[in-house]
């Protein structure tokens, strides 16, 4: 079922590791096309198009798009109790983890009387996407709630898709697990929009004419003081999505920031001849679920665990619940087995490779995995797989996709941070500085640079 990569013997260069390794086809600039107008419509039409854009993909129309507080509150009171349990471990870890991310302001003394302090400042607004397609994800609700919250952001809103199957009081509305979760996190702002047009709603705003009325006195879709209640900008978009999302995303970075464009989640494994074939396929099972265009790659020096993995992936993906689905990504080009010399060599796949999810599964893994440069997370040892950072690890799961982790970071309270330099030069700290400000001001001819300090300090300018 896996397709197989043999590197042994092999002297490849990082771009030529690249090249030669599994990875999926995502072609967010094609998709493009497909979001382009849909952006320019929410912009244009707010509510209406959102309505419409819901009724064409989703296959439902809401009643209303800010989902009402009472269908929030019913959604938790129906919430199976073993299901908010497992719900309350994911926030309690993950607040426990992000907790320790928070920044604090630190002030350089320069020189006597010149200071700098870098503040951390969090965004004002930020828009949360959670994604409501093959899978519903009130595990996405936590990891981008929690570091929002702790990072201090003062107003969040999240947008999931309304799903065609709710019935009765939540009809027309996202999954009651999402609507949930938001509960237990203490979100009251939830949109039932999903796609491209969700980043175009937060990125935009709108006037929500479908608010719910206040008290019972104002009919729907009317005025409230006079004023249409809105959806404001936000200032940051966050979450996972499929390829149109990251679309948006592209699109609308500028306006918006953006934490990453999300492709296809990966996992790649990093493991020796010692590992448990069975662990290691279950592992890879797992994360092609996610999706048909998963990526699920074994990086081994060991013909004989390659070949129990194949055996026992093949036997797992026909037994599994979403087989379609899971034989679908394991057969596609981004997956298989790459066989490499040695662990050094299996290092180089994996640094080159820059997996979401990266697997060490060796003699000695903590020391192996100090040795990892590039991946969105690592997990160390035969019990740390991926599902238990995808929901109760007390680590974040939305993370660097498609080789980014060279460059990028995972979600984290720092995501919603801003560090602001903050200047503070007496008049004899100026004074002490001010001739090297000048001399620089003149070698890149801008001499009203100087200017600015002399005006000050009364210092001639050197010609």
């Amino acid at each position: 079922m896996l397709s197989t990569t043999d590197l042994r013997g092999t002297d490849l260069s990082v771009t030529e590791l690249r090249a030669a390794l599994p990875r999926a086809e995502y072609d967010v600039e094609a998709a493009l096309h497909a979001v382009t107008p849909i952006v320019a419509d929410v912009a244009e039409r707010g509510a209406e198009a959102l309505l419409e854009l819901a009724e064409r993909f989703d296959g439902v129309r809401p009643q209303r798009l800010r989902v009402p507080a009472e269908v929030m509150q019913r959604a938790l009171e129906l919430l199976d109790p073993d299901v908010r349990r497992a719900l309350e471990v994911s926030i309690e870890r993950a607040r426990l983890v992000h907790a320790d991310q928070v920044r604090t302001d630190v002030t350089t003394q320069v020189s006597p009387g010149g200071t700098v302090t870098e503040r951390w400042v969090p965004v004002d607004r930020v828009g949360l996407y959670v994604p409501g397609g093959l899978a519903v994800y009130p595990s996405s609700v936590v990891m981008n709630v929690v570091p929002a919250q702790i990072a201090g952001v003062s107003s969040l809103a999240v947008a999931s898709p309304p799903q065609r199957d709710n019935a009765g009081e939540l009809a027309g509305y996202p999954h009651p697990t999402i609507l949930a979760a938001c509960a237990l996190l203490g979100v009251d702002e939830v949109y039932a929009t999903g796609g491209a047009q969700a980043v175009a709603a937060f990125a935009h705003g709108f006037d929500d004419t479908t608010a719910e009325p206040v008290d019972g006195r104002v009919p729907r879709c009317e005025p409230v003081d006079g004023r249409v209640p809105r959806c404001e900008p936000v200032s940051l978009v966050t979450g996972p999505g499929n390829v149109y999302v990251a679309a948006a995303k592209r699109l609308l970075k500028g306006l918006i920031g953006i934490d990453s464009e999300a492709g296809p989640t990966e996992i790649a494994v990093l493991a020796d001849a010692g590992a448990d074939p069975e662990h290691v396929a279950a592992d890879l099972v797992s994360q092609a679920e996610h999706d048909p265009l998963a990526a699920s790659v074994l990086v081994t020096d060991s013909t004989e665990l390659a070949a129990a993995v194949e055996e026992a992936v093949t036997r797992r993906a026909l037994a599994t619940k979403h087989t379609e689905r899971v034989q679908t990504a394991l057969t596609g080009p981004q997956s298989g087995v790459v066989l490499v010399d040695d662990l050094d060599a299996g290092l180089a796949v994996v640094n080159a490779y820059g997996a979401e999810h990266l697997e060490i599964i060796t003699a000695d893994s903590p020391a192996v995995a100090a040795r990892v440069r590039n991946a969105g997370a690592v997990f160390v040892g035969t019990y740390s797989p991926v599902s238990l950072g995808d929901y109760a690890a007390g680590s974040n799961h939305v993370l660097p996709t498609g080789g980014c982790a060279c460059h990028s970071s995972g979600l984290s309270v720092q995501s919603f941070l801003r560090g602001i330099h903050v200047i503070h030069y007496d008049e004899q700290a100026l004074t002490e500085v001010g001739q090297h400000v000048v001399t620089l001001a003149e070698a890149e001819d801008l001499p009203a640079h100087g200017e600015a300090v002399t005006a000050r300090t009364g210092q001639t300018v050197a010609r």
